[in-house]
């Protein structure tokens, strides 16, 4: 029993949302450093800024691009722990889950802004994002099975749910368009676009449900 007492009690919420604060932090800062090793490179060679950003303008394109997504993650990912009250084993390797695919961003980030173009480019850096708002659905899912571990109502754990599979379910539609068209690359990820209406549309039938009965 102490074991079992113990495995549950394995982090407090705030001692965990500060270590995945910690995790997005170091991923932010690299992803930069490949960034910061071309200006040193360039500066050797007597290069100007000028010729700096010519050469590195995917990679500076996917620089931002990978900065907001992940900071988007995040925001989320804080909005959810702040309704949880407990962590028991399953949220917290869900959580770890979530860490390891925040933490692979920078790589293939740099595998898709560096490396030759091929097929498996778009298959890692928007497989990753995929997976990331997959683990956050999951931990959605799991907090509404489990109503012991958070403050939510089951109105907003569904509707936090919903929000996520519409994420999810774009991320997946990207990474079919990008393995099915050839040379699509990532511009798939525009379909992304199309989640905050999808979202809102979502939440205006949620709110006439009732009104029907």
């Amino acid at each position: 029993m102490t074991q079992v007492t113990k495995s549950r009690e394995l982090s407090s919420p705030e001692r965990l949302q500060a270590f995945t604060d910690a995790v997005v932090a170091i991923a932010l800062t690299l992803l930069i450093l490949p960034l910061m090793e071309s200006v040193g490179e360039l500066a050797d060679h007597d290069g100007t800024t000028g010729e700096w950003l010519a050469e590195e303008q995917y990679a500076l394109l996917g620089f931002v691009l990978s900065f907001i997504l992940i900071a988007v993650f995040w925001v989320h990912h804080h909005k959810l722990f702040h309704s949880v009250k407990r962590v028991d084993p399953g949220l917290l390797w869900l959580t770890v889950a979530w860490m390891f695919t925040i933490v692979v961003m920078p790589v293939a980030t740099s595998l898709s802004t560096q490396m030759q173009s091929d097929w498996t480019q778009p298959l890692v850096y928007i497989g990753t994002l995929f997976a990331t708002s997959l683990m956050l659905l999951l931990a959605r899912a799991y907090l509404r099975a489990h109503p012991d571990l958070h403050t939510m109502d089951d109105a907003d754990a569904v509707s936090g749910i919903r929000a996520s599979g519409i994420v999810s379910g774009l991320f997946l539609l990207a990474l079919v368009l990008a393995l099915t068209i050839p040379g699509a690359g990532n511009w798939p990820l525009l379909v992304m676009l199309l989640s905050e209406p999808l979202q809102r549309l979502d939440r205006r039938r949620a709110r006439r449900r009732p009104a029907k009965r």
